[in-house]
This record gives C-alpha cells, sequence and structure tokens, in this order.
C-alpha cells in the first residue's frame, strides 16, 4: 500500500520535460541549460516576492540598510537574478532586458548561441499592493557570424525558439513553449521543482471575457470603441461579455489563455504606438498565444510578423481566442477602410 504523502516518482518536472524535449530534438543540450537557468531564476524572483514586504524589499532603489548593504528594489534584484543566471549558464550571447537601455554582450570567453529578451518584473507598479506579477522571457538564435552586436536580437517573433512566462500569484506558475505546443509547470516548494500541470494547452475558440484598460476610453479609437460596445451591448440576444482587467500583462493574458477571451492594449491618441514593447512582452506572449491555437494582432499585423527597428519598440496589442481576434480584425478592417 502506498503512502500517500511520499513524493510521487512519475511526475514530470520542467527539468525532467526539456531533457526530454532536448533529446527528441537531437539538440546540443544547451537550451536546455538556458531554460534550466532561467527556471532557477524564477525560483529565487518568486522566494524574494513572497517576502519582500518583510525583507523591506518594496523600498526606494538605492536605499541603505542598517548594516551598510545596498538594499535593491524588488524590479531591479529580479534583473540581476536573471542577468546573473543566465551570464553563469554559458548559453548566451546577448541579452535584452526591460530594466537596461542597452543590449548587454556577454563576455566572448562566457558565451553562448542564444538572445534572450526578457522583462524581470511584469506588472511591477502592481507590487506594493500585491497584485500578481509575473516574468516574460523571449529566446531567439543567433544567425549571423563574428562578435555579437544588439541588432542580432531584432528579430521577428516567427524565428523564436522558445518562450515563456512566470506568473507570482497564489501559487508559482512556469507557462513555456519551444514551437510544440503550450505547457504548464507549478513550482511545489516542498521540492524546489516546477512540475507539469496542464500539458498541450489549448485556448477556447470564444470566450466571454474582454480585458483592457477602458480607463483610456477617450483616447481610444472608433475601431476599439466599436467592438468593446459590441461586448457591453451585444444585439443578437447573447449575454454581454464580463471585464476583468488587473494591469499585469502576464495576469491578464495567463487568464485570457486559461478561460479564453480577448486581451488589448491597443494604439490610441495617448500611446499611437501603443505602450507594450514587442521583444520581451508582446512577441513571446503572441508566441504562446498562438502556440495554444490563439491569435495575436496589431490590428493591421500579426505581431510575430513584425520586423523589429529597435530593442525597446513598442506596439499594439490584440491576442486571444480566435473567433474573439476575428471579430476585432473585422470592425479594425472596417474602419480602417474608411479612413
Amino acid at each position: 500500500m502506498s503512502d500517500r504523502g511520499s513524493f510521487d516518482t512519475n511526475v514530470v518536472t520542467l527539468t525532467r520535460f526539456v531533457l526530454e524535449e532536448g533529446r527528441r530534438a537531437k539538440g546540443t543540450g544547451e537550451l536546455t541549460t538556458l531554460i534550466n537557468s532561467l527556471c532557477t531564476a524564477v525560483k529565487a524572483i518568486s522566494t524574494a516576492v513572497r517576502k519582500a514586504g518583510i525583507a523591506h524589499l518594496y523600498g526606494i532603489a538605492g536605499s541603505t540598510n542598517v548594516t551598510g548593504d545596498q538594499v535593491k528594489k524588488l524590479d531591479i534584484l529580479s534583473n540581476d537574478l536573471v542577468i546573473n543566471m543566465i551570464k553563469s549558464s554559458f548559453t548566451s550571447c546577448i541579452l535584452v532586458s526591460e530594466e537596461d537601455e542597452d543590449a548587454i554582450i556577454i563576455e566572448p570567453d562566457t558565451r553562448g548561441k542564444y538572445i534572450v529578451c526578457f522583462d524581470p518584473l511584469d506588472g511591477s507598479s502592481n507590487i506594493d499592493c500585491l497584485v500578481s506579477i509575473g516574468s516574460i522571457f523571449a529566446i531567439y538564435k543567433k544567425t549571423s557570424e563574428g562578435e555579437p552586436t544588439e541588432k542580432d536580437a531584432l528579430q521577428p517573433g516567427r524565428d523564436l525558439v522558445a518562450a515563456g512566462y512566470s506568473l507570482y500569484g497564489s501559487a508559482t506558475m512556469m507557462v513555456l513553449s519551444t514551437g510544440q505546443g503550450v505547457n504548464c509547470f507549478m513550482l511545489d516548494p516542498a521540492i524546489g521543482e516546477f512540475i507539469l500541470v496542464d500539458r498541450d494547452v489549448r485556448i477556447k475558440k470564444r470566450g466571454n471575457i474582454y480585458s483592457v484598460n477602458e480607463g483610456y476610453s477617450m483616447y481610444f479609437d472608433p475601431a476599439v470603441t466599436e467592438y468593446l460596445q459590441k461586448k457591453k451591448f451585444p444585439q443578437d440576444g447573447s449575454a454581454p461579455y464580463n471585464a476583468r482587467y488587473v494591469g499585469s500583462m502576464v495576469s491578464d493574458v495567463h487568464r485570457t489563455l486559461v478561460y479564453g477571451g480577448i486581451f488589448l492594449y491597443p494604439a490610441n491618441t495617448k500611446s499611437p504606438k501603443g505602450k507594450l514593447r514587442l521583444l520581451y512582452e508582446s512577441n513571446p506572449m503572441a508566441f504562446i498565444m498562438e502556440q495554444a491555437g490563439g491569435m495575436a494582432t496589431t490590428g493591421s499585423q500579426n505581431i510575430l510578423d513584425i520586423q523589429p527597428v529597435s530593442i525597446h519598440q513598442r506596439v499594439p496589442v490584440v491576442m486571444g481566442s480566435p473567433d474573439d481576434v476575428q471579430e476585432f480584425l473585422a470592425i479594425y478592417k472596417k474602419h480602417a477602410n474608411k479612413k
């Protein structure tokens, strides 16, 4: 008779999952090492998030504690953790972080072939009120010969090797795609490992939730206004959509992935180019959404087809269930034809 309290030896950890994927793809193991180093950084960030208030990590960056040590704000600490873990894995040549103005070129003797673009702590403006936050990452392969430069990171989302995000909520979850579907892993604090809990996640064809910051309604394009009006006051006898908006991209997109529906951060007259960054927010989320059977668009172009021109480039974002996004696109196209 098995002991119910004992560890199930059949559970699939993220480490084992990535190793198996790598063997199937007959890879060199470098991507596996890189993803495992990102996992370690996420575990460390998760721990820091959980004890942030006690450890005074909510303070102003650059303050010092009673012993004179530097006290780092949570988003700066998270950035340092990701950078240090990737550097020490010998798998990357270029790092692009939301926290750093320029791309980080890795020293020649510790370089690998991958480019990692990441937002170390997405939704960090929500930290102080304990709203769920997360980390987002996108992995590309260097395709040019010679010394790595910032230009090597300017690749469209179609070229992604892998992408994922972690969500620090009621539990810590890692959502990962290496181009073979989307899989979800939950951090089990008892063993310090991510456990596979949802394999090959598929988004619903249509949901009943829309997610957008309606505080910007006065700045919205007519297409966005018409679409939201249609969701709130349906004319076909269907029930109106529910509004859900956290203000942390990871939280809002994850809910959209799990429950279906649509997430919008469109361009508006205040932010004509949108607000979310292409390389380390929009592309990885669009990649995951497409891998799960969803869609991701700016309205005029598929997000993954955009050729980046700068590492902190912003783009409008509409993503979610395919039927919901198609409905938005039909309205967007109608208004575009009027111009």
